[in-house]
């Protein structure tokens, strides 16, 4: 069947690449162990290895190198996978329940299907150049490709050759084709994703030689890549990230708002910003400390690593009077010791630095100063560098911002363990959040990191990596391009990824463009205002009309935050993103594919952020089959349907999804006074919506692993309509370590236009007279029981 089906897409013009096969490579044998698959041919050997029915690996070890095992961002342990065998003269196929291969023998080429589908096939293989070592590939002619990490490029990157160097690209716009974090993934509109399981720089190319074509280039290094696919984006997510590791729970004080700037340059500085923010009665749960913590001067100092205590006498003090008032304190550090520094001499005779080839500590000017580099490969070095995080831990730092860790100054002729600069570049930044996330399961086992890096690696979210866009400008352009790097990102596994809200690089002051990326910030996933301080950041020392804007975006925030945390949970649990994008629901509509200007939060709000100046309207796709609900005002937009929506200064286009149950917290100032006791529950009534269901999870919001100790809660909500009644069911699931905390749930019935008759809670009826307030259902439920019954009768 699969190959009838495969040469009917070829008489069809889906592909022409037998020319790109090559021919010099001959079949020699295949040798099977278990469901280990050996291929020897005339220039290498092939290995195949499946890790599940939707997961296999291929390494490709030429004539004279030797097979590395090693890979920095795999986890996953191999399965044994039952494969049918057969072989004949012209190919052999290995036929599995999910991912099957068919090797063709002369000439030589391996492609891969799924359920019968074909996904992709290698081209011409491996080859070698004088300048890389090269894997390619075949495309269908049709096909949306994206991937490759962070990049302003348009949500399909077909065409573009793609440099893998994670490299800062400071004041970008709306494009932007090199940024902080370059990931050797490739995932296509055909539902199969692309690993290249590989950490040497390198170039991906997505066809930009129209030629249909795809290849990986590295300098040096394992030839290995994963094909993951699955049956649903959803599927496809929760496979890749079984693969590479899933991002642990953050701390629940994570989603809240953060007081930060570039930067804070006293003690006295840092407790009044935040007692503006108390007296504004603007919630702040975090703020961030820049380079001026260890030092006066942005140059000569870094490396310091310990408070500077002229400008901050007394840091212990401060952390906990901050504290005491609900907000935690963060630093950033960065991993290069300057020759100027106070621990320059203890970090030569310690060994920790990155060397020359003669084994001296490597140094070099850079922005900063005459410098050395952390060389966070090197176990007396991880050593070394974590007793300090750990010393600023236990003096009450609750998280930590790396900075620069690209690195951003790396010259090539660096040594490190393990390899050259070159070799280690593109996981610098994974190796260094690997470090604090295993430092903290062994000294501070019972607190959840945060774990705040400018730049990391395919795998990197399992240890607990939040990235950031980097210094993107403080423009409209800027603003443009942030969907689009968050969408990309979450697709590929690091799903925190957001941006300086406001925008970082430069000083123009343009207070209706920050109350916009206020107001888009309430949608991603980390809330933290970030800018240079010539122009404040910082909500509390805006104009009172755009405070008072910003301060209402912030109280959206966190009367989300049980819906944003369930997000979190689903994320660590399944993979999948906050931010998803539209063709999550239209998976087959290729125009879609091209959409990050409105984009799913969750499963059951559709954003559309104003992303333009001095615009009155703004046009919004209504994506699937499903009503959506305004927000705001209650209207109605149908699934599958356009519509020019009027804006307002107030927020951005914000919907709802009908038959959708919308979990929300009372008002608060930090997190710290969240409790989940008493939650309330928005449910959309919709007609056409016949049945819906959804969850709502909650913990303490700071023990790691906590689903899995069984310390949490679940409310699971079911609604079922049947023309002449609504009922909604709530029943309370509780782990086995759970003290249980949801104790009221205040359900309001939105857009119930219907004449009422009887409302019955638990078989006791009422009539509606008693729940109805400002022309609105809502009922009280307490938890007495660990089901609930509600029953709405309609006249």
């Amino acid at each position: 069947m699969k190959l009838f089906k495969l040469s009917l897409f070829f008489l069809l013009g889906g592909f022409s690449f037998l020319n790109a096969q090559n021919a010099d490579r001959k079949y020699v044998s295949l040798t099977q162990k278990d469901s280990l698959f050996e291929i020897e041919t005339s220039d290498g050997v092939y290995l195949i290895k499946p890790y599940s029915t939707k997961i296999i690996e291929t390494t490709f070890i030429p004539v004279g190198q030797n097979y590395d095992p090693k890979s920095h961002a795999v986890v996953l342990k191999p399965s044994h996978l039952e494969f049918r065998v057969v072989e004949e003269a012209e190919q052999i196929e290995l036929t599995s329940s999910g991912i099957s291969i068919e090797i063709r023998k002369n000439p030589f080429q391996i492609l891969y299907f799924y359920k019968e589908d074909f996904l992709i096939s290698e081209g011409k293989g491996y080859v070698k150049t004088e300048e890389f070592e090269t894997l390619d590939f075949n495309l269908s002619a049709d096909e949306v490709l994206m991937g490759g990490g962070a990049r302003a490029l348009g949500m399909n990157r077909r065409g573009n050759r793609l440099e893998l160097y994670n490299r800062a690209h400071y004041g970008y716009g709306d494009r932007s084709e090199l940024l902080n974090f370059t990931l050797p993934i490739v995932f296509s509109s055909n539902k199969y994703l692309l690993h290249f399981d590989n950490a040497p720089i390198g170039f991906l190319d997505l066809d930009s030689k129209k030629d249909n074509s795809l290849q990986y280039e590295t300098i040096s290094g394992r030839k290995t890549y994963q094909v993951v696919a699955g049956d649903s984006w959803e599927d496809l997510l929760d496979q890749y990230t079984d693969l590479t590791g899933k991002q642990p729970m953050i701390p629940r004080w994570a989603l809240g708002n953060f007081s930060s700037r570039f930067g804070y340059h006293s003690q006295r500085e840092v407790e009044q910003t935040i007692q503006r923010f108390k007296e504004d009665s603007i919630a702040v749960d975090a703020v961030i400390l820049d380079l001026y913590w260890f030092g006066k001067e942005m140059k000569g100092t870094m490396g310091n690593l310990e408070f500077e205590r002229d400008s901050f006498p007394e840091p212990q003090k401060m952390i906990a009077k901050l504290a005491r008032q609900g907000v935690k304190t963060i630093l950033v550090s960065e991993p290069f010791i300057l020759t100027t520094s106070k621990r320059w001499e203890e970090a030569v005779s310690r060994r920790v630095l990155a060397t020359d080839k003669a084994g001296n500590p490597f140094t070099y000017d850079f922005y900063f100063g005459n410098t050395g580099l952390v060389d966070v490969f090197k176990p007396e070095a991880q050593s070394w560098f974590w007793n300090i995080y750990k010393d600023l831990a236990k003096m009450g730092i609750a998280g930590w911002w790396g900075d620069l860790g690209e690195p951003e100054v790396h010259p090539a002729e660096l040594q490190h363990l393990g390899g050259s600069a070159e070799e280690m570049h593109n996981i610098y930044g994974h190796a260094w959040a690997k470090m604090i996330f295993e430092g903290y399961q062994r000294d501070f086992p019972e607190q959840r990191p945060f774990i705040l890096m400018r730049a990391g690696a395919a795998g990197s979210q399992r240890f607990g990596l939040i990235p950031w866009s980097g210094d993107v400008s403080r423009s409209w352009g800027g603003l443009q391009s942030q969907p689009e790097i968050s969408l990309q990102m979450g697709m590929q596994g690091l799903a925190y990824m957001h941006s300086d809200l406001g925008g970082f690089a430069g000083d123009l002051q343009n207070d209706p463009l920050y109350i916009r990326w206020l107001q888009y910030g309430v949608f991603q996933p980390i809330y933290r205002p970030h800018a240079q301080e010539a122009v404040a950041s910082e909500p509390v020392f805006k104009e009172p009309e755009t405070k008072a804007l910003a301060k209402k975006a912030i109280e959206l925030r966190y009367q989300l935050l049980p819906y944003n945390y369930t997000l979190a949970f689903e994320n660590n649990q399944r993979g999948i993103p906050l931010m998803r994008p539209l063709f999550f629901e239209e998976p087959e509509n290729p125009e879609i594919y091209k959409v990050a200007d409105t984009y799913l939060w969750g499963n059951d709000f559709l954003v559309s952020p104003v992303l333009q100046d001095s615009i009155h309207k703004k046009e919004v796709y209504f994506p699937g089959k499903d009503n959506w609900f305004d927000f705001y005002t209650g209207k109605k937009h149908p699934g599958g349907t356009r519509d020019s929506v009027s804006l307002s200064q107030d927020h951005i286009p914000t919907y709802v999804r009908g038959g959708a149950f919308i979990a929300m917290a009372k008002p608060m100032l930090t997190t710290a006074d969240y409790s989940g006791e008493t939650l309330e529950v928005h449910y959309y009534f919709d007609e056409q919506i016949k049945q819906s269901s959804s969850y709502v999870y909650h913990d303490d919001g700071k023990t790691p692993d906590s689903f899995e100790k069984g310390s949490y809660e679940l409310l699971k909500f079911e609604s079922s309509y049947s023309g002449d009644a609504l009922d909604i069911t709530i029943e309370k699931e509780a782990g086995g370590n759970s003290t249980s905390a949801v104790r009221l749930v205040e359900i309001t019935v939105e857009n119930l236009k219907k004449p009422m008759g009887f409302v019955w809670v638990n078989g006791i009826k009422y009539t509606n007279k008693n729940f109805l307030h400002q022309k609105k259902l809502h009922i009280p439920v307490r938890f007495e029981l660990a089901r609930t019954t509600i029953k709405i009768e309609f006249n």
